[in-house]
């Protein structure tokens, strides 16, 4: 991130809004991955819908309230999740150029079990995150229809486009070189730009086989500290695989849910406490995002100052703003009946 864009973030947080926007674009998803957290009872909350019940929309509807939704939260940076994004993939041709020339940074986040158009990487302030489980095996299994192979077609084409994201489960690290394959396997491809890792989270009182003992952990941190030597595609500095140790204690001390707002299908239901919903362990957190937003908070500006204490100082006068802000009584806001006419595809399949 550039420091021009740290301090604009502030400047949000000190105004009394969140910098971050996470959006749940539809609720559908081709793929039945095990342990998706989008997808669990209570992710919504005790007694809310799950997320394959809840409404949703499409084509121009979607598109218009979507950049409603945009235009009321300005966020200086969006996340577009599911469901798989791409599924909504005629829309995100017209929503993805719009973002960028309302100045919004906007990751999407995909299996990308669908072909991701070369025109896209022409789109300034977009990034796009392919979400793989391990190596072709283990993946295959896992989060079929989105094979390695239908992955490797889908980003045909692209130049260090794409960043890799990977979530560890125990199974993974079994084999002492597991973790080293994947990014060597990933780091040899041209359309890649980065590779980081995640840590499954589990809920409280989850028992799966996917959650990692404390010695596991360990173990993880002192592999891709190794990994990191060499591999420059590794985009994780030190102290955030250190963090993977010792995660923020709950939402309240984690940077990133205090930065990010997220919104599921219907565009009006919120999830909290942050993107996992429902009561995520944050003792066992894994999220690379939440543990690199934490080590930087830890980072000394003095020998008695962190940039927690000002982030802290910045979000309690952001909420005193927010407070003394007294918005005029109007209806409620609609989102606009002008309808936005799709485009065929663009190379999507």
């Amino acid at each position: 991130m550039k420091r021009s864009e740290v301090i604009q973030a502030w400047g949000t947080i000190l105004r009394g809004r969140r910098p971050a926007l996470s959006i749940e674009i539809t609720r559908e998803c081709p793929l039945r991955c095990p342990g998706c957290y989008a997808y669990g009872d209570n992710h919504l909350g005790v007694d809310a819908p799950n997320l394959r019940k809840l409404s949703d929309f499409k084509g121009d509807e979607l598109v218009a309230r979507v950049l409603a939704v945009i235009d009321e939260m300005k966020p200086l940076h969006l996340s577009i999740v599911g469901g798989d994004p791409l599924v909504r993939y005629r829309e995100l041709e017209i929503l993805l150029p719009e973002l960028s020339r309302r100045g919004v940074h906007t990751q999407l986040v995909t299996s990308a079990f669908r072909t991701i158009p070369v025109s896209w990487a022409a789109i300034p302030k977009l990034a796009i995150v392919v979400s793989v489980d391990g190596l072709e095996a283990e993946h295959d299994l896992r989060r079929r229809p989105a094979t390695y192979e239908r992955i490797l077609k889908s980003i045909e084409g692209h130049h260090e486009m794409f960043s890799i994201h990977c979530t560890i489960t125990s199974q993974m690290l079994y084999r002492s070189q597991y973790l080293s394959d994947f990014v060597d396997f990933w780091s040899a491809r041209p359309e890649v730009k980065r590779i980081w890792f995640s840590i499954y989270t589990p809920q409280r009182g989850e028992s799966t086989n996917e959650i990692l003992s404390p010695q596991q952990r360990q173990e993880v941190v002192r592999r891709l500290l190794a990994i990191r030597e060499y591999a420059a595609k590794l985009d994780m500095a030190p102290s955030a695989i250190k963090g993977f140790v010792s995660p923020p204690a709950s939402p309240n001390e984690c940077t990133f849910a205090r930065t990010t707002a997220t919104i599921s299908a219907d565009l009006k239901s919120r999830v909290t406490p942050c993107q996992f919903g429902g009561d995520p362990d944050c003792s066992q957190c894994g999220c690379v995002a939440s543990v690199g937003l934490h080590a930087l908070t830890q980072h000394k500006l003095l020998p008695f100052l962190r940039v927690g204490h000002l982030f802290d100082a910045s979000f309690r006068f952001g909420e005193f703003v927010a407070r003394s802000k007294k918005p005029p009584k109007k209806e409620p806001s609609r989102p606009s009946t002008q309808l936005v006419t799709l485009p065929p595809s663009s190379g999507a399949q």
